[in-house]
């Protein structure tokens, strides 16, 4: 039903508008009295087998909501609701900021994917910080943090330190995105000499904004780093005593699209299916660098229950996905929870943190 949906009526709308009038949907569902607990107890996952035990939480099911959906938390519980193991909000910047000229967000349907060049559109890190103060339990929710446009490369760390501090207090966890390709020069902060300081600085300022409680602190990386590059991050992040890394953001490379080329050719990360073997061999990678000393949260191109597993297997703690929502539908997270429950029953794993694969 979705997908005749999509092709008959959605595919016809820009996607930024469908985007926004998806977010209008969820915040009046969420202003409902009673309506999204109804609709957790219908769609979110139940089975303990489901179960993670990381970060220091327990979360409901492996499979999460990837940062750039709910750039402003404003309606993280309802997409809680609708079956999503957690959602990770923003990414939020130091400043407000307009983000980039229109349009800026691309569907790819021959290759179930996106191409986005959004920009870090968002009402700045103080304004999610007053909508995470006064959150209801029941959503584990981290904040992506990101370096406003405007700011000049030497005062990037006092940027991120803002939005560390003001966020720190009310997140689950946190995460510096430094992978973007769509804020200038912000991939040059993935080299280990200028993510160090970077990190420490983050560190320190989630730790005194949140006395008595530590906020987990995860770095996310690019598909197109080289494996040396790769190596080097986890390596960092084994010595800072980050929690973990996410791999991967969107990627610049084009390569065996089968889209127009009005559509590849647009600037900007790519995101959906054609990621899935990049994000896997860098999460091997990882893996092998790091043993079970981090936790590893695995995006890009995860479409179904089989991407889900498949990561586990190769050593994924939990998965995140934001792509395969636009081509699956509203339910899409309650079906791949489902069908991984139904996996895992199959399989000679008694919960999905028992399958979780080779740690080093």
């Amino acid at each position: 039903m979705y997908s005749l949906l999509f092709s008959l009526v959605i595919a016809r709308i820009p996607a930024e508008t469908v985007h926004r009038l998806t977010l209008r949907l969820l915040r009046w569902l969420q202003s409902v009295p009673g309506l999204t607990g109804l609709l957790r107890r219908m769609l979110a996952p139940r089975d303990p087998a489901l179960r993670v035990r990381a970060l220091g939480l327990e979360f409901p099911g492996p499979l999460g909501l990837a940062a750039g959906f709910d750039k402003d938390a404003e309606a993280y519980e309802a997409l809680g609701a609708f079956g999503f193991g957690h959602v990770e909000v923003g990414t939020v910047t130091g400043r407000p900021q307009p983000g980039n000229p229109t349009p800026r967000l691309f569907r790819l349907p021959a290759d179930r994917a996106v191409i986005n060049r959004m920009g870090f559109n968002n009402h700045g890190s103080q304004a999610a910080a007053r909508r995470l103060r006064d959150r209801r339990p029941g959503v584990i929710v981290g904040a992506n943090i990101g370096k406003t446009k405007a700011v000049p490369e030497e005062e990037a760390i006092s940027d991120y330190v803002a939005s560390a501090r003001r966020l720190a207090p009310h997140a689950d966890y946190l995460v510096v995105n430094v992978s973007s390709p769509n804020t200038p020069g912000l991939r040059d902060l993935q080299a280990v000499r200028r993510l160090r300081p970077l990190l420490a600085a983050v560190r320190a300022a989630a730790d005194e904004a949140s006395p008595g409680r530590r906020v987990p602190l995860l770095v996310k990386i690019a598909p197109d780093l080289a494996d040396a590059d790769v190596d080097a991050v986890a390596d960092l992040a084994l010595d800072l005593g980050l929690d973990g890394i996410i791999a991967t953001n969107t990627t610049i490379a084009r390569e065996g699209l089968r889209s127009a080329p009005e559509l590849t050719a647009q600037t900007g990360g790519l995101s959906g299916a054609p990621l899935r073997e990049r994000s896997t061999q860098v999460l091997r990678r990882l893996r092998s660098r790091v043993g079970d000393r981090l936790v590893l949260i695995s995006v890009g191109g995860v479409e179904n229950a089989d991407d889900v597993w498949e990561r586990l297997r190769a050593g994924a703690t939990l998965v995140q996905a934001y792509t395969g929502m636009i081509y699956g539908g509203p339910l899409w997270a309650h079906k791949v929870h489902r069908d991984l429950a139904r996996r895992l029953r199959g399989s000679a794993y008694a919960t999905v943190q028992d399958a979780i694969g080779p740690r080093g």
